[in-house]
């Protein structure tokens, strides 16, 4: 009976470590800033570690107006590249954290 109850104090003291280290990550997320780009880098879109947009740069070559829908659609492609690299980043963090263990589904950081 006492070795199933110091199993568990050392399963909870490893889930109170692991609590600590994604919130550490998180931390180290929103202070991270992550680039996508489209148009051979001529559309930015700079995002946190947290998917939250920070800045958008766009290339004055592409401010012609018969080019407006093709603006519009290398600034979506480059808010897409920096979201998918941010997941990408975050998954690598959590496994780094988790040993591998994969996330629950809809577990959000």
């Amino acid at each position: 009976m006492f070795d199933k109850l110091k199993d568990l104090g050392g399963l909870m003291q490893q889930a109170q470590q692991m609590q600590q280290k994604i919130k550490e990550l998180q931390d180290q997320l929103e202070r991270q800033e992550i680039v996508g780009s489209s148009g051979a880098g001529m559309v930015k879109v700079t995002v946190s570690g947290k998917g939250e947009t920070r800045r958008i740069e766009i290339d004055a070559s592409l401010f012609k107006p018969d080019d407006k829908g093709v603006v519009e659609d290398l600034i979506v492609a480059a808010a897409n590249d920096a979201r998918e690299k941010v997941e990408a980043l975050v998954q690598e963090q959590m496994r780094s954290i988790t040993g591998g263990l994969p996330l629950p589904p809809g577990f959000k950081l």
